[in-house]
């Protein structure tokens, strides 16, 4: 009569597999799929875009045009948010005769003494009247990161922790990359709530793996360690940021970054296994894993593959097999109450 936790005392709590996992699955998380929103300048120097009274007159100065066709507020400076409604005239007249009708920008805005080359703020013209518009790009990322913990929680209680944070990973970096080529704002706003629901299902699961693969002892060091990276990470993206200056290019570069991270843990066996394995047919076989939650395999009564699983462990942490996974005939019977909690785990043999 056995537990997990007893099976985890005698293949290791914290040994080498449990520490490449717990790197393994915590890296990712480093790579901030959020970057797009550090470009904190939300309110940049700006006015309205008016080089439709360059037709009339092609070599106006900067100044010039501004004080033409851009009125002014009651502190003396240039409107941010009105110019003057575009008339078909010759520049003589409009000199002369001076334009009053005001109308809001038609043409964008056009944005100067900006820490930045480029934002989200600058390129969705997130400014005015579309203000508002910033602070719903952090809530979006926020609440799709929300959404997708409490449905990705339920998923891998039926599918397993593996499929689930494979799923995760592909969401992020899918609509990371796809967010670098758009150029509508709600469409960028639907991008952005996927990558949060693929981040916060990633990062519930990865815990939750890196949990059921360590003893009672250790348990605590698979949230301490991925929420320490996750902070490592956001400084790390933050220079980046500060060096780079433009939104797309470290999106990019984070949207790279979550690629070769869904490589390696979809193969993650190519880091694990290969410690343990003699033969060509487990290698081909089992590389092509990621490494599931023994446990959950057991609750789910796939006896053989939780066998196998820990078998390995052991090797890999080079500790000896429990002696009821190498008799010949062995049943191990997990069943859970409504609650999720741990009933009965037996071995049988005969």
């Amino acid at each position: 009569m056995a537990d997990f936790g007893e099976i985890l005392q005698n293949i290791g709590e914290f040994g080498l597999f449990q520490r490449i996992i717990l790197f393994a699955l915590a890296l990712p998380i480093a790579w901030d799929q959020f970057s797009c929103i550090y470009f904190v300048q939300s309110d940049p120097e700006h006015h309205c875009n008016t080089d439709w009274i360059l037709a009339a007159h092609p070599n106006l100065s900067r100044e010039e045009q501004l004080n033409l066709t851009v009125p002014r507020q009651e502190d003396g400076t240039f409107s941010r948010c009105l110019m003057f409604a575009p008339v078909d005239w010759n520049i003589t007249s409009i000199r002369e005769l001076g334009l009053n009708e005001t109308t809001g920008c038609q043409d964008g805005w056009v944005y100067s003494s900006t820490l930045y080359i480029a934002t989200i703020v600058t390129d969705f013209d997130l400014v005015c009247d579309r203000a508002p518009l910033f602070q719903v790009v952090q809530t979006v990322g926020m609440v799709g990161s929300i959404i997708g913990s409490v449905i990705s929680g339920l998923l891998a209680e039926w599918f397993g922790r593996k499929p689930i944070i494979q799923i995760s990973l592909v969401l992020v970096a899918t609509f990371s990359a796809t967010s670098l080529t758009i150029h509508n704002i709600y469409l960028f706003l639907m991008c952005h709530f996927l990558m949060g629901a693929g981040y916060g299902g990633y990062g519930l699961n990865a815990i939750i793996l890196a949990t059921e693969w360590m003893g009672i002892s250790k348990r605590s060091w698979a949230p301490g360690v991925i929420q320490l990276v996750e902070t490592i990470g956001q400084c790390v993206i933050t220079g980046l940021v500060y060096a780079i200056r433009d939104w797309r290019v470290t999106q990019s570069i984070t949207a790279a970054l979550y690629a070769v991270s869904l490589i390696y843990i979809w193969y993650a066996h190519f880091l694990l296994f290969p410690l343990c394995f003699t033969t060509l047919i487990d290698k081909y076989i089992l590389n092509r894993l990621t490494p599931e939650s023994a446990r959950w395999l057991l609750t789910r009564g796939r006896t053989d593959e939780a066998k196998q699983l820990i078998d390995k462990v052991a090797k890999i942490n080079k500790r000896n097999p429990p002696q009821f996974l190498q008799t010949p005939v062995l049943t191990i019977i997990f069943q859970i109450c409504h609650f999720g909690k741990e009933i009965i785990i037996s071995a049988v043999t005969n």
